[in-house]
């Protein structure tokens, strides 16, 4: 009598919520249909980075290399580099072979190259995802080689073969953007009456400093003349100071402070108007709700690649751009220039809601079906 062995996938991927949730939405279509539903699913991750809790949390095994990236002052942690480099290397490598995996897919950030890097060399199918409109250093290393590249923007034959690029968007998990906009649960949840603007900000899960201290140097309007009603997510690094700073203001009742939004899907419903960075899923996120937004590109990434995303939204009209260096003095002003203008903020709800696919987990989840079908024929 014969066995038949499981289907298995090895995803790899991490450091930010826009390299981790992307890959869970998109294990999570595949997983969903039947003859993929008992495939095996093993997430390779960064050792101290957020991917170790968030991914075991939602019921996933993880297996966490000593990889990090390099920084950009002088470190210790970069004479330790090529250590690490080898030994995720050679993690790497025992983890494919005792596996055996069928494909393997990553998300981006520097957790996933020892994995595909080796992988690639053994011969093993590899898919990419690319969700920013320039394209990450440890994606261009590995998009020579790779099987498939799914990307996020037009343009991306600039860093991967035209034959290899397959048009997807980028991934959320399944049920986003489902709640209705201006939802008197959402209302509720948030504490906000629903016959006032709301304005959301956000700094990302990890925050921002630029952000929230433009949102500082606004207070004193936002408190006394209260034109609007604000939740405001610090990050959980910030939460305290700016607690701690919002205290002379005492409790104002049109503020909400929190280090983390649980309710994203919940915030887009009632935001008139998004103060955010604008990395891929942000960017996604906003487009599948319909949400108006401020965009404050970091200036520390790679190639600057939230500029990049950000412009190409302005561009069509559903989002206005506010550089790092101006955005303290300026976005306090922005935003309630934005608000007060409510047929602007319609015009540029049509405009962003047309940007992103609404199917892009499964779009994914089919090109890493038709790698794993390859893959049993082999």
């Amino acid at each position: 009598m014969t066995t038949t062995r499981k289907r298995k996938i090895i995803v790899s991927g991490g450091g930010t919520g826009g390299h981790i949730y992307p890959a869970v939405a998109v294990v999570e279509a595949l997983t969903k249909r039947p003859e993929y539903h008992d495939c095996q699913v093993i997430f390779v991750g960064a050792l101290g980075k957020m991917e170790m809790t968030k991914i075991p949390a939602l019921g996933y095994r993880i297996v966490g290399l000593p990889i990090s990236g390099l920084k950009r002052k002088l470190s210790l942690d970069n004479l330790l580099l090529p250590f690490k480099v080898c030994k995720s290397l050679a993690m790497a490598s025992g983890l494919l072979r005792k596996e055996r995996p069928d494909v393997v897919v990553g998300f981006g950030g520097y957790a996933s190259l020892p994995l595909l890097w080796m992988a690639q060399r053994r011969g093993v199918p590899t898919v990419l995802w690319e969700g920013n409109s320039f394209a990450g250093l440890a994606n261009k290393m590995l998009g020579r080689r790779a099987s498939k590249v799914c990307v996020s923007y037009d343009g991306m034959e600039r860093f991967f073969d035209a034959g290899k690029i397959v048009f997807t968007g980028n991934p959320v998990r399944d049920g986003f953007g489902r709640v209705a906009k201006k939802s008197p649960e959402a209302f509720a949840h948030f504490g906000f009456p629903s016959d006032r603007p709301v304005l959301v900000v956000t700094g990302g899960s990890l925050g921002a400093r630029v952000i929230n201290e433009a949102v500082m140097a606004a207070m004193g309007d936002i408190v006394s003349r209260k034109p609007y009603s604000l939740l405001w997510q610090t990050g959980a690094y910030y939460h305290d100071e700016m607690t701690r700073r919002m205290e002379e203001y005492g409790t104002p009742d049109n503020v909400r402070v929190v280090p983390f939004v649980d309710r994203m899907d919940y915030a887009y419903s009632i935001a008139d108007l998004v103060v955010a960075r604008s990395g891929a899923s942000t960017i996604t996120e906003l487009s599948l709700t319909s949400t108006p937004a401020l965009f404050v590109p970091s200036s520390l990434v790679a190639e600057d690649h939230q500029t990049k995303n950000a412009r190409a939204i302005v561009e069509i009209g559903g989002a206005v751009m506010c550089s790092d260096s101006e955005a303290v003095e300026r976005v306090g002003a922005l935003a309630c220039e934005l608000l007060s203008d409510s047929a602007r903020l319609e015009s540029m709800s049509r405009a962003i809601g047309g940007f992103a696919p609404h199917d892009a987990a499964d779009r994914v989840a089919d090109v890493i079906a038709e790698q794993m079908e390859k893959s049993d024929k082999r």
